[in-house]
């Protein structure tokens, strides 16, 4: 029988592996029948071992609503970013308004968001948040006609980098010009679903609510 390596190496090559976001219970099922399984508190004195190794380093540990992943750091991100020809997705004003509303309403109708932005929500930005993955269909209104609701998902945390949903910025914050940055193409075509591959640090930026919000 092969010698164990240290625990953290374990986690660490798991991490990379992965391509996503572990939980304790996953890293605790690399573990066989045969062999001398950690506790839960052994993981987390190993996590943040690993926390620490990376703190000056280009990459980093991050916990998110889906476990733990390793993740470049988000100073380094535009020269990563270079590896790809293809340029990551950029979304349409509307496209981001329609997800803050649905991430501090939730849940919600589609016709409740038409109603509060003043315009209606084309079937392609439903049909683009639906692919992504980053919202859901969680019931329906008992009103005539059972228009769905929708929430968001775990995905939805995870690829903006959240723990849960009590980590989403204030409608205040929102309202900051660094949110939505300067290329932002406010009437584009919503890009097709493509690969995460980059985490959140290249995330497009961050949907600013109408005032009709507050």
């Amino acid at each position: 029988m092969l010698d164990q390596p240290p625990l953290k190496n374990i986690i660490e090559g798991a991490l990379l592996a992965a391509g996503g976001p572990l939980t304790l219970d996953s890293l605790l099922g690399l573990f066989g029948t045969e062999e001398a399984a950690p506790s839960r508190e052994a993981l987390q004195v190993a996590l943040a071992t690993l926390e620490e190794d990376y703190r000056d380093r280009g990459i980093e540990l991050a916990q998110v609503a889906g476990g733990y992943r390793i993740q470049v750091r988000k100073e380094c991100a535009p020269w990563i970013a270079r590896l790809w020809d293809e340029k990551p997705p950029r979304y349409s004003r509307a496209l981001l308004e329609t997800l803050a509303l649905i991430a501090y309403r939730q849940p919600i109708t589609r016709g409740e968001i038409e109603e509060i932005r003043g315009v209606a929500v084309s079937t392609n930005i439903v049909k683009t948040l639906l692919e992504r993955e980053w919202v859901r269909v969680v019931g329906h209104r008992d009103v005539p006609g059972r228009p769905s609701l929708y929430a968001t998902t775990r995905k939805f945390l995870d690829y903006f980098g959240l723990k849960s949903l009590n980590e989403l910025p204030t409608l205040a914050e929102l309202r900051e010009p660094e949110f939505l940055g300067d290329d932002l193409p406010l009437e584009d075509p919503v890009a097709p679903p493509q690969p995460d591959l980059a985490h959140p640090d290249s995330l497009p930026p961050q949907p600013s609510p109408p005032a009709s919000l507050t």
